[in-house]
C-alpha cells in the first residue's frame, strides 16, 4: 500500500512539472506561488477546524523546526521551483528532481552522520542513469537560456531533500497530514513576507479577466489542493513507514511519470528509448528499496 501511494504522489508530482510550466507563462511565478499557498492554506484549514478537537498539542521545543520547514517549503522549495520552471524546460525540471535521492543521500552522510549502504547508493544511481536516459530523449539540455532555470529547480530539488529528511521528526510527533498543514500555515506567513519584498510587479489582472481566468483559477487550485495538500501529505504518510532514502529514490520517477502524461495529454509518442530507460528506473527504484542500510554512523 505504501508503494502504491508513493507511485500515486510521483504521478500528482509530475503533473505539477507541466501545469506549472504552462501556468508561469501567464503569470509571474511570485503570484502562482501566493496563490497556490492560499488554496493549499484553504484546504488545510478545513481539515483543522473539523480536527482541532483531536490534534496533538504542540509542543515549544518543536517551534523552531517547524518554522524552519516552513521557511524550506514555500519560501525556499515551491519559489525556486516554479520561478526556475519558468526559465527551463520541464524535462530539466523533472531531471533536477530526479536527483533528489542523491540529495538525500548527501545531506544524511554529511549532516545526519548516516551511512546509506553501498546497494542503496548503487540503486539511486541505477535509477538516475534511467532518468537521465528518459529525458535526453524528451529534450533536456544544459543550453545556455536555461542555464538560470536549471539552477533554479536544483536548489529546489536540494531544499526538498533536505524537507524529507528533517520532516521525519515532525511526522513522528504530529503525523504525516498535521506535519504538512503546520508547514504551510507557517510557510505561508514568511512567504507573505517574501511575496511584499521582492521588487518584482505582481500581475493580478490575468486572474481577474473573467472571460478566460478560469483556467488559471484551476491550475492555482489544482496546484494548492492536490499537489501540494494531497501531494505533500502522501508525501510524509510515507515517511512515516519508511526512511527517507527509499523514499526520496522515487522521485526517479518523475521523468517517467512526466512523459507519460505529456502523451496522454499531448499525445506525444514515447520512442523505444523512453522504454529502456523506464525500465532502468524501476530496476533502480526495486534494488532501493531491497537495500538494507548500513546503520554505523561516520566518524
Amino acid at each position: 500500500m505504501n508503494y502504491l501511494l508513493l507511485v500515486l504522489q510521483q504521478l500528482i508530482a509530475s503533473s505539477t512539472h507541466l501545469v506549472a510550466k504552462n501556468i508561469t507563462s501567464e503569470i509571474h511565478p511570485t503570484t502562482v506561488v501566493l496563490g497556490r499557498g492560499i488554496f493549499t492554506c484553504l484546504a488545510f484549514g478545513i481539515w483543522w477546524m473539523i480536527r482541532r478537537k483531536t490534534l496533538s498539542r504542540i509542543q515549544r521545543s518543536d517551534l523552531g523546526l517547524i518554522v524552519l520547514m516552513g521557511f524550506l517549503n514555500l519560501p525556499l522549495n515551491q519559489l525556486l521551483f516554479i520561478w526556475g520552471i519558468r526559465y527551463t524546460t520541464a524535462p530539466n525540471s523533472a531531471l533536477a528532481y530526479a536527483l533528489t535521492p542523491a540529495f538525500t543521500v548527501l545531506f544524511l552522510a554529511l549532516v545526519m552522520k548516516q551511512r546509506p549502504g553501498w546497494k542503496r547508493v548503487v540503486g539511486i544511481g541505477i535509477a538516475f542513469v534511467g532518468a537521465l536516459i528518459v529525458l535526453l530523449d524528451r529534450g533536456a539540455d544544459a543550453s545556455a537560456q536555461n542555464t538560470v532555470g536549471n539552477i533554479m529547480v536544483l536548489l529546489a530539488a536540494a531544499s526538498w531533500a533536505v524537507f524529507t529528511v528533517l520532516g521525519r521528526r515532525l511526522v513522528a510527533a504530529y503525523g504525516a497530514v498535521y506535519s504538512t498543514a503546520l508547514t504551510f500555515f507557517t510557510g505561508f506567513l514568511l512567504y507573505t513576507v517574501v511575496f511584499l519584498m521582492i521588487p518584482v510587479p505582481s500581475d493580478f489582472e490575468p486572474l481577474f479577466a473573467f472571460e478566460n481566468s478560469l483556467h488559471l483559477w484551476l491550475q492555482l487550485l489544482y496546484l494548492g489542493v492536490v499537489a501540494s495538500a494531497v501531494g505533500y501529505g502522501l508525501w510524509y504518510y510515507a515517511l512515516t513507514h519508511m526512511d527517507a532514502g527509499r523514499v526520496s529514490v522515487f522521485n526517479n520517477l518523475q521523468p517517467v511519470f512526466t512523459t507519460i502524461l505529456a502523451f496522454l495529454i499531448f499525445g506525444t509518442q514515447p520512442t523505444m528509448l523512453f522504454v529502456v530507460g523506464g525500465i532502468i528506473v524501476l530496476a533502480g527504484v526495486v534494488v532501493t528499496q531491497r537495500a538494507q542500510d548500513a546503520r554505523r554512523v561516520l566518524l
